[in-house]
């Protein structure tokens, strides 16, 4: 889904839908992440923008120790509760770019589908500062595309969008030239070691858990009530009239880098 700027604090009026709904991420790309910087008792991290807690727990469960930074309260709440019993695990309400963190300190910072919501050269810079040398920055997130198995699916639900969000963007499939992009944002402030990664997966939904789904995009939220709730009721319609299935291709990608020696 597209980035809507402005519109960051709507997740947290969902959270629970949120948590439940959201995906996680492949083993593959922890794989990857812990290959490139081992993890172990005694390694800290900070996790930007946790949200429901989907990127938490493959760290946690190397002994690394985790500070999340979380904007919304009820996400805040939520991790708490969900983390309960990883005593490494603590919570900071607040917006990553305002919160005091201590410098040189931590081996890896990571952000699971929420560093875009940090101003550039804040956000990067603030990494930089807060790793210890040689600790690593790992930013992932997942990139939803149409439905390729079902002919029609596609343009059956754009004629929906066309009416309720018009001018809204056609998602494009992500790219490994769009990744690449991407990771070398970190070479403007001195990363280096620079990687990126593509990983690729499908979801299936029945058409009511994907209308549940999109209540957690930002840009739906927005909709005024009523209205969304006539936009959603259309698109379930939609996907039952082409047999009440609907499938999601994800691409992952990962980027790495690491603060010189």
């Amino acid at each position: 889904m597209p980035v809507v700027q402005g519109l960051g604090w709507t997740f947290d009026t969902v959270a629970n839908t949120y948590e439940k709904l959201r995906p996680g991420y492949t083993k593959e790309l922890y794989d990857t992440l812990f290959s490139y910087l081992p993890l172990c008792e005694g390694s800290k991290a900070v996790e930007v923008g946790i949200g429901g807690g989907q990127a938490t727990k493959p760290v946690l469960d190397t002994g690394c120790s985790v500070m999340a930074v979380e904007p919304g309260k009820n996400f805040c709440q939520l991790c708490l509760k969900k983390f309960a019993a990883y005593p490494s695990f603590s919570v900071l309400n607040g917006k990553f770019e305002e919160i005091e963190l201590a410098q040189d300190t931590y081996d890896l910072v990571y952000s699971a589908s929420a560093f875009h919501w940090v101003p550039e050269e804040a956000g990067y810079k603030k990494v930089f500062d807060i790793l210890k040398k040689g600790g690593a920055f790992a930013r992932f997130a997942n990139h939803p595309f149409k439905d390729k198995s079902r002919p029609g699916m596609h343009e059956a639900l754009q004629e929906v969008y066309a009416v309720y969000m018009p001018g809204s963007l056609v998602p494009t499939e992500y790219t490994e030239e769009a990744a690449a992009r991407r990771a070398q944002i970190a070479a403007k402030y001195g990363f280096v070691d620079i990687e990126h990664h593509l990983f690729r997966r499908t979801r299936d939904f029945t058409a009511a858990q994907y209308v549940k789904l999109l209540g957690t995009y930002s840009d739906h939220i927005a909709i005024e009530e009523k209205t969304r709730g006539k936009f959603f009721e259309e698109i379930e319609q939609a996907i039952n009239r082409m047999g009440g299935m609907i499938t999601i291709y994800d691409t992952m990608d990962l980027q790495l880098a690491r603060k010189p020696e």
